[in-house]
């Protein structure tokens, strides 16, 4: 699914127009983004939460030479599945 027919089955769900789907799910996206890329955290209870983690520097290996690469410290996405969701996901 693309964030096109996302928009729309949402929308066919809420009785909301597209074009009001569209900036709802933007506006959700950009919170999002904008809290995590802070430090924070944020946690939809039942679905799951979104959290900036950092990974360490270290040194990895150029897969055709092998020779030593210097890989730098970043910060990366971490979601973690609500129970909720992970016992729809494993509903028979």
């Amino acid at each position: 699914m693309n964030k096109s027919e996302l928009i729309a089955a949402v929308a066919e769900k809420s009785s909301l127009s597209k074009k009001d789907t569209e900036k709802f799910l933007d506006a959700m996206i950009d919170t999002i983004k904008d809290t995590v890329k802070v430090g924070g955290s944020l946690t939809l209870v039942g679905f799951g939460k979104f959290e900036a983690k950092k990974r360490a520097a270290r040194i990895g290996r150029n897969p055709r030479t092998g020779e030593a690469v210097r890989i730098l410290e970043r910060r990366a996405v971490s979601f973690k599945a609500g129970k909720a969701l992970m016992e729809h996901l494993n509903r028979r």
